[in-house]
C-alpha cells in the first residue's frame, strides 16, 4: 500500500464523521436554528408593535367619533327647540296683543281667538305635531286612542262615539291619545 492509501490511525474506514465533527455540525445547526429563531421574534415583536399602534389609532378615533356624534345630538337638540320656540313666538305676540285691547268687544276676542288658534295649528305642524282627532265611527285605535267610557250607541262596537280631549302625534309617534268615548258591544 502505498502512504495515500493507508488508513490514518484516527479516522474509521468507513468515511462517517466524526464525533468532533457531528457535534460541530449541530451547534451550527443549533445556531442557525436560534439565528432563524431571533429574526421570527424580531418579526412578531414588529408586527405586535403594529398592531399595538393600529389598535391605539383604531380606539382613538372611535372614541372622537362617539364624542362627534353625542355633539351633534346635543346641537340638534338645541337647534330643534329653538326652531319649535321660535315658531311659537308669532302666537305669543298675537296673545299680548289680544290683551293690549282694553275695550274688545266679544266679536274681536273671538277673531283674535281664531286667529291665535290658527297660527299655533300651523306652528305646531311646522313642527310635526299632528292632531289626533278621530270621527265618530271611526275604529277605536288603542296605540293613539285612549278609551275613557263605553256608551251604548246605535254604531258597531269598538268605533268611537265622541271625542273628549284631541291628542297628538309628533313625528309619528303619540305625545298624547286622544281621550274618546267608545260604543258598548250591543
Amino acid at each position: 500500500m502505498s502512504e495515500n492509501q493507508q488508513p490514518e490511525q484516527n479516522q474509521p474506514l468507513t468515511g462517517a464523521p466524526s464525533p468532533e465533527e457531528l457535534e460541530a455540525a449541530q451547534a451550527a445547526n443549533e445556531f442557525d436554528a436560534l439565528t432563524v429563531a431571533q429574526a421570527e421574534v424580531a418579526t412578531l415583536q414588529a408586527k405586535n408593535a403594529e398592531l399595538a399602534d393600529s389598535y391605539l389609532r383604531a380606539k382613538a378615533e372611535a372614541e372622537n367619533a362617539r364624542r362627534r356624534a353625542e355633539d351633534e345630538i346635543s346641537k340638534a337638540r338645541k337647534f330643534a327647540l329653538e326652531s319649535f320656540a321660535e315658531s311659537l313666538l308669532p302666537v305669543a305676540d298675537s296673545l299680548e296683543a289680544g290683551l293690549a285691547i282694553k275695550e274688545a268687544t266679544s266679536e274681536q276676542l273671538r277673531e283674535g281667538s281664531e286667529a291665535t288658534l290658527k297660527q299655533l295649528k300651523s306652528a305646531l305642524e311646522r313642527n310635526k305635531v299632528v292632531e289626533i282627532n278621530p270621527a265618530s265611527g271611526d275604529k277605536f285605535d288603542p296605540h293613539q286612542h285612549q278609551a275613557i267610557s263605553m256608551v251604548p250607541a246605535e254604531q258597531e262596537a269598538n268605533t268611537v262615539v265622541s271625542v273628549l280631549q284631541k291628542g297628538y302625534l309628533i313625528a309619528e309617534r303619540v305625545l298624547r291619545p286622544a281621550l274618546v268615548t267608545v260604543a258598548a258591544p250591543k
